[in-house]
């Protein structure tokens, strides 16, 4: 099971499935985080939004940018009834592949500090803290910035 790409028509699952996946930090933050909110129009239009799927239904996707000198994962989302079952690993891997074909030699992501959980994922995964900082569209939430090395497999 590969990602393919995502089309327009794809955008109602998109939102559905990132609003699904987020929803216990929406309930913790008492507010939806960046993604949810996020508008995939124009992501699908630029080619950063990825899925995949198992028995023709949507698991999970990834939103990924093509930067200059780096990849930069915007979201990892995996649908509830496909948790658990190394999705989300499945998709930081073609992160990597995607990262290598465009010839960059690092992916980065942020994540807010408050989802521990998925901060010791990224860590155990190769990714290493390089900092925090204020999000600029959330007052007092706070950003943490990751990144790892292409070359460098779990």
């Amino acid at each position: 099971m590969k990602p393919r790409i995502a089309t327009p028509q794809d955008l109602l699952a998109v939102v559905e499935l990132t609003t699904e996946a987020y929803a216990p930090y929406t309930a913790v933050f008492d507010a939806p985080p960046i993604p949810v909110t996020e508008d995939y129009a124009p992501r699908i239009e630029r080619g950063e939004v990825w899925l995949l799927e198992e028995d023709s239904k949507l698991a999970g996707l990834i939103v990924l940018e093509r930067h200059s000198g780096h990849a930069m994962i915007f979201s990892v989302a995996v649908a509830p009834a496909f948790q658990g079952r190394k999705l989300g690993i499945k998709l930081l891997d073609f992160a990597d592949g995607q990262a290598r074909s465009w010839g960059v030699p690092e992916v980065r992501l942020y994540t807010n500090a408050r989802m521990e959980r998925n901060i010791a994922l990224y860590s155990a995964y190769g990714y290493r803290e390089t900092g925090r900082r204020a999000n600029p569209y959330r007052p007092g939430w706070t950003l943490v910035d990751m990144v790892k090395p292409v070359g460098r497999a779990a």
